[in-house]
This record gives structure tokens, C-alpha cells and sequence, in this order.
């Protein structure tokens, strides 16, 4: 491994979690690393105990395709989820910085060195990305064009917005290695890149590459995306509802911040107006100001007929709202 005296640049370490990888697409990510300009790099991966994927076809894979700097490869003796292999690969790895990866994009070779030279005092600094199809076609320059209610933000005092909303893609992201290992155990109702951005604000500065530094693969698998995985109302309810309530109560057990309190009284005012409790409505309007566009759709979709709820969800994943 090459020092940091040796190159002049802190050490990057590259933290990879694969599960059920299609092989060609997880070359195409392995190549993109080993073409980064960057001088200090290291990847760890770590196999989510995938069941039909052979462990040795993906060990020999990286072997072969990544040759520019030090690798090591483990996997987990059984499956526990994205943000568990991501949290084990934060307590294992070595580093000043860590870039989270995922295993079906396309980094552009500049990617690490231009996130390590933006970053400056911020904690964490993230990008905009590339969209493109399953097959590898481009679909639009900029993330926020296929979803509107993406809106990056920088600067500090971020803590509260994260609560609400997440715009830190996790590919994108370089975080100070000791933040991110500070921040273990991570939150299990979030995602790994939502909660280190949430974790992060708490006390210092978020920053924003000033362009796109990856090809983002959407594809059916995606984990994430608007209104992921709803159908019905009580997907929604579970999912979005519930899953908020016990994230800001989870968080509020971990720090305390001026936005949680009301966060609370928002998701429980939430849950109130699905079950359809008496002035439930009244008192989730009066807490609008918490999310001005979501109190407004739960209060009118879930008194909408299922159909109709089903075509508002798809008109919203759509982007056309």
C-alpha cells in the first residue's frame, strides 16, 4: 500500500458491498476504480453471503480487474442487509476518507480526485450523477431531471433538512473516516447514506461536488428511489409513516437537535391521520410547515379510493408532480 509521504494525498479507501452482482455490470464498476486518477487508493469489498453468485467468481473478478492499487475481499457467513455490510466494512477498513460504491455504476475516472479536493473542512462531500438505463444509455445530465424533489444543499445546520429528506447519494459520497467511524452502530431505519449525511450535519459542514462524477445505473433492483416499493396504502403506511416515526425516534435517542421534537409531533400526527383519529386532520395541518408537500398529499390520497392512490403513486414516481 502506498503511504500517504510516498504520494503527497491521504489515503482513500473504496468501501464495496455486493450482493446476487451481475457480473458484467460489477466489471464495469471494478474497471472504473482501477482507472481513477487518484494516487491513494484502497478497496475493501464484502460479499452479502450471496446465494447463487459464486464467492471465488467475484473474488477472481476483482483480482482481474482492479491491478492499480490494494484490495481485500470478505464475506459475510450469512445476509445481513446493505447497511450491516456497509457498517462492517466502515469498522474493518483503514483510511483518511471513505467512498462508499455500489456494485452496478460507472465512476468517472476523476471522481475520487475531484471530491478529495473539494471537500475542503466539510465532513462529507457528495455529487450530482449521470443517470442512465439497465443497458447503459444515458437518460439525462443530471439527477434531478428525472426527480424534481431532488435539491442538493451544502453549507452547515443540514441536521434537521435530513430528517425530511435525503439528497446524498451514497456512490457519490467521500466522508472523513472518522466521522463515519464514530457514527457506528449505524441507524437500522436508514439507509447508510442517509443516516452518516444525518449524522455528519450534526456538526459539521456538507459540501457539493460542482459536477457529475458518476454513470448512476437505474434499473428495477434500484433500493431506493421515490415512493420505492408502494402499491397499496398500507405499503405507504408501513414504509413511509411508520418508517419515519421510528427513524426520528431512533435518532432522538442518539442526539438531540431543535427540529426532532417536532418531528415527532409530525409523525405522530402522521400516523393519527391514517388510522383516522377525531381532529387528526386539524392537527397534522397545523404541523404542515414539517413537510408542506406531504402533509398535504396524505391528507387527501389516503382517502382516496385504491385505485385512485395507486395511479397518484405512479404519477408521482413518474415525476410528472
Amino acid at each position: 500500500m502506498k503511504s500517504c509521504m510516498e504520494t503527497g494525498k491521504p489515503l482513500i479507501s473504496i468501501l464495496m458491498a455486493v450482493y446476487e452482482p451481475r457480473m458484467d455490470w460489477l466489471r464495469e464498476q471494478l474497471e472504473s476504480l482501477n482507472a481513477q486518477t487518484y494516487p491513494n487508493l484502497r478497496l475493501y469489498v464484502r460479499d452479502d453471503c450471496s446465494p447463487t453468485v459464486p464467492f471465488g467468481d467475484i473474488e477472481r473478478l476483482v483480482g482481474e480487474c482492479v491491478t492499480a492499487f490494494p484490495w481485500s475481499i470478505g464475506r459475510n457467513g450469512e445476509n445481513l442487509g446493505s447497511n450491516r455490510t456497509f457498517e462492517r466494512l466502515t469498522e474493518e477498513a483503514e483510511g483518511d476518507y471513505f467512498a462508499y460504491c455500489d456494485q452496478d455504476d460507472v465512476w468517472l475516472p476523476e471522481k475520487l480526485g475531484v471530491l478529495e479536493e473539494q471537500i475542503g473542512s466539510a465532513g462529507l462531500i457528495c455529487s450530482d450523477v449521470l443517470p442512465m438505463d439497465a443497458n447503459g444509455a444515458p437518460l439525462a445530465g443530471s439527477i434531478t431531471a428525472l426527480r424534481p424533489r431532488h435539491i442538493f444543499h451544502q453549507g452547515s445546520g443540514l441536521s434537521d433538512h435530513f430528517l425530511y429528506r435525503n439528497f446524498v447519494i451514497g456512490c457519490t459520497m467521500l466522508i472523513r473516516a472518522e466521522l463515519a467511524k464514530a457514527a457506528v452502530p449505524f441507524a437500522q431505519s436508514m439507509v447508510h447514506d442517509h443516516y452518516l449525511a444525518w449524522y455528519c450535519a450534526l456538526e459539521h459542514e456538507i459540501a457539493v461536488a460542482d459536477r457529475p462524477l458518476l454513470r448512476y445505473r437505474l434499473h428495477g433492483n434500484n433500493q431506493t428511489g421515490v415512493l420505492a416499493h408502494i402499491t397499496t396504502k398500507e405499503d405507504y403506511i408501513a414504509l413511509h409513516l411508520n418508517g419515519f416515526l421510528n427513524r426520528v425516534s431512533e435518532l432522538s435517542r442518539r442526539a438531540q437537535t431543535p427540529g426532532l421534537k417536532d418531528a415527532l409531533a409530525w409523525g405522530q400526527a402522521r400516523q393519527d391521520n391514517a388510522q383516522r383519529k377525531r381532529g387528526a386532520v386539524r392537527r397534522l395541518w397545523s404541523l404542515r410547515r414539517q413537510n408542506p408537500s406531504t402533509t398535504l398529499f396524505e391528507i387527501i390520497a389516503l382517502r382516496l379510493p385504491a385505485p385512485l392512490f395507486r395511479f397518484a403513486v405512479r404519477v408521482i414516481r413518474s415525476g410528472k408532480l
